[in-house]
């Protein structure tokens, strides 16, 4: 088995957060959304690409709450990162 890890960090070390302001504001956090801003078709296809090699996820628990939250209603067939995270197992 391997095990490959795909995390969005800042410089800094901030992993909190990256998709959006309302993502995860726990602890006072008030920067959600970092990433957002700075996302291009760059980054889209290479997420797709690292999806493609996966056969299952391991999220945290405020992930996996994200996710659940989220993705089961990214339902366009052409979206291939949506198709990843709703076919393939989870583990929490």
């Amino acid at each position: 088995m391997r095990l490959t890890v795909q995390t969005f960090l800042t410089l800094d070390g901030v992993m909190q957060a990256p998709g959006g302001p309302e993502e995860d504001p726990s602890d006072g956090f008030a920067h959600g959304g970092w990433q957002a801003p700075f996302r291009g078709p760059e980054s889209s296809e290479f997420v797709t690409e690292f999806n493609s090699h996966a056969s299952a996820f391991l999220l945290g628990r405020k992930t996996f709450d994200i996710f659940r939250g989220y993705w089961p209603d990214q339902t366009d067939p052409a979206n291939a990162i949506a198709r990843a995270i709703n076919s393939l197992p989870k583990y929490v």
